[in-house]
């Protein structure tokens, strides 16, 4: 069955269960052209935590409702689980999430306004000069074990972790300036200064990166990167954990679930001057794809899921009758994109990396363009986002306060791709097969990553869309770490549909992905002795607006820089935007404290959540 077929099922089974008309009158749609500046995310009341002093403990105070201790919240993550605990070393989004929960940073960024707060600081204060910046610790505060947290702490985790390029090296690649890094030293037990060599606006949301215990990471990086590299990795005992943050790990069984318990010694307290968290557990099941997911919400096995679109009605025309709530989050701050593999280099046994012969597509603009322009993105929405997303053509999310609102959208149209596939050669046999100006059958591979079916579901309507075309597409759902490890270990890949997480507020934070050597630069991935070597011209302006576009200090001077970025990603089309997603969140009415943030989901403030039964 294809999916022009498909669509019409979808077409009379939205008109019988009045799919659509649920979705439009019972969801405000988000509209895209309000977002300013300053109107960055959802207008949602939160109350801000605040500092407060007790018995010279600098304790960080919630002003959510008292709330009750107890219970648990249970949660889910799609695939194969974490591949470690460890922070510093997180090359995975949901690593990355699971050390988070437990390490907290110094800053971290406010749900509503979007600016940094402080955590594991009091207070902050950037200098005059622009490049000098005074961190407070919060006094009296402590690690689960009972040490307490101070500058030390701080020093060695920028000087000895981040700074020294150990485990994954994101945080530190994405503050070289000029060549340089910046510093931090001492002044104080609780007081820590940190200088960058020129002033560069993004450094400051750089320290909400996790503080290490260093009496418990010390002799980990003592021994080396290869023994960090496993530290804390998942068969580490839960009771060998010293974390900051408000829960701890307490037991992880692969591809079933982690489980965390409350941190005795987080240092939130609610207006009782109870310690926070409120919940005793903590728990996210690991459910190989998301249809499973659905199925354990349904089962009420797991409180909380974020929805696909094709769910949204149903769950919408249920909520009165059931148990949960659904909350409009706005548009994803993640970016869904195809693709195409740039590398025409040799490896160290000097074979090509990609097939020298799809080498010659892939390096054609005009062959990437008629890619661009076969992709039904309207379609896509309509079929797979059921009608709740927008068509995507950027690599800034639809909510980012840089994005570049001059580039225009566009319609498929097959006429004018075959008319630049025609420009370069390709020509139809009578069969309406694609080959090359040289003779050569146009059939290549097409990847994502196997139980996330929204992209599954995509990956077959790309396909469908470039056979039109009369190109050959081998499509090859496989495992999330074996296809990362495709994308940027061995380079052996054609095309590839991804998703890349982001930060509406911060163009920088992509920094990796589009600096012509970054660690996340897979369109035309280099090994790290090649440097910036054979870059092509639209890399080289794609370093300059990087670094031009962070040095920069005022938000108009930088918005040219990362408006410039993105027409040239628009026009050079190395990767090939989808679809923007509404996030639509369930979660079980029995949790209160819920104060949902467009810019960090549902659930930020777990450590004020409490569980009501009744």
């Amino acid at each position: 069955m294809n999916w022009r077929v498909i669509r019409v099922i979808l077409v009379i089974l939205a008109v019988v269960l009045l799919l659509k008309g649920c979705i439009v009158k019972d969801i405000k749609p988000v509209d895209n052209s309000a977002i300013t500046q300053k109107e960055t995310v959802q207008n949602v009341e939160y109350p801000t935590p605040k500092n407060v002093e007790i018995n010279g403990i600098d304790y960080l105070q919630s002003q959510a409702p008292v709330g009750k201790f107890g219970g648990e919240l249970i949660t889910s993550t799609i695939g194969q689980g974490p591949k470690t605990f460890n922070p510093f070393n997180s090359k995975d989004n949901i690593s990355a999430a699971m050390s988070g929960i437990m390490y907290d940073g110094l800053l971290s960024t406010h749900p509503v306004t979007g600016q940094p707060v402080p955590r594991l600081a009091k207070s902050f204060e950037i200098l005059p000069d622009g490049m000098t910046y005074i961190i407070k610790l919060r006094h009296g505060i402590k690690w689960s074990d009972g040490k307490p947290i101070t500058a030390d702490d701080v020093v060695f985790t920028w000087n000895d972790i981040i700074f020294a390029g150990l485990g994954d090296t994101s945080t530190r690649d994405s503050m070289v300036i000029d060549g340089k890094l910046p510093t931090v030293r001492k002044i104080d037990d609780y007081t820590v200064e940190f200088e960058t060599p020129k002033p560069y606006a993004p450094f400051i949301r750089s320290l909400s990166a996790s503080i290490a215990p260093k009496h418990v990471f010390a002799p980990a990086v003592k021994k080396g990167g290869a023994y960090f590299d496993s530290f804390l990795s998942t068969t580490t005992k839960p009771e060998d954990f010293v974390v900051s943050g408000a829960f701890k790990l307490k037991e992880y069984l692969p591809a079933q679930r982690v489980v965390y318990v409350r941190n005795p010694n987080y240092y939130e307290i609610n207006t009782k001057d109870e310690k926070l968290p409120y919940l005793d557990k903590l728990v996210y099941l690991i459910v190989g794809d998301l249809n499973n997911e659905i199925l354990k919400f349904e089962a009420g096995e797991i409180d909380v899921i974020t929805l696909q679109g094709a769910k949204v009605a149903r769950y919408k025309t249920l909520e009165p009758h059931s148990d949960y709530t659904l909350y409009n989050l706005g548009p994803a701050t993640s970016t869904m994109y195809l693709s195409v593999n740039l590398n025409d280099r040799k490896n160290e046994n000097n074979k090509y990396y990609v097939n020298p012969i799809k080498q010659k597509w892939f390096q054609d603009i005009n062959f990437r363009r008629a890619v661009d322009l076969a992709i039904d993105r309207k379609n896509m929405v309509f079929n797979i986002a059921n009608g709740i997303g927008t068509p995507l053509f950027t690599p800034e999310s639809l909510n980012s306060i840089y994005l570049n609102k001059k580039l225009k959208p566009f319609d498929r149209n097959i006429q004018q791709a075959e008319n630049y596939l025609k420009k370069s050669g390709f020509y139809r046999d009578k069969k309406g097969n694609l080959f090359d100006k040289d003779g050569h059958r146009v059939e290549f591979d097409l990847y994502t990553n196997a139980g996330n079916t929204e992209r599954e579901a995509i990956g077959v309507m790309v396909k469908q869309d470039l056979e039109d075309l009369g190109m050959k597409v081998n499509f090859k759902p496989i495992e999330f770490n074996s296809l990362v490890n495709k994308l940027v270990s061995t380079f052996d890949w054609d095309m590839v549909i991804m998703g890349l997480t982001g930060s509406p507020l911060e163009p920088n934070s992509g920094k990796n992905v589009w600096m012509s050597d970054g660690r996340l630069h897979m369109f035309n991935m280099r090994t790290p002795n090649e440097g910036k070597k054979n870059i092509l011209p639209w890399e080289k302006e794609l370093d300059e607006m990087f670094t031009k576009g962070a040095l920069a200090t005022s938000f108009d001077d930088r918005k040219k820089y990362y408006d410039r970025y993105q027409e040239i990603i628009y026009n050079e089309k190395p990767m090939v935007y989808i679809y923007s997603p509404v996030i639509i969140n369930a979660i079980r009415r029995k949790f209160k404290n819920i104060y949902p943030s467009s810019l960090n989901g549902l659930t930020h403030n777990l450590e004020e959540i409490y569980v009501e039964e009744k």
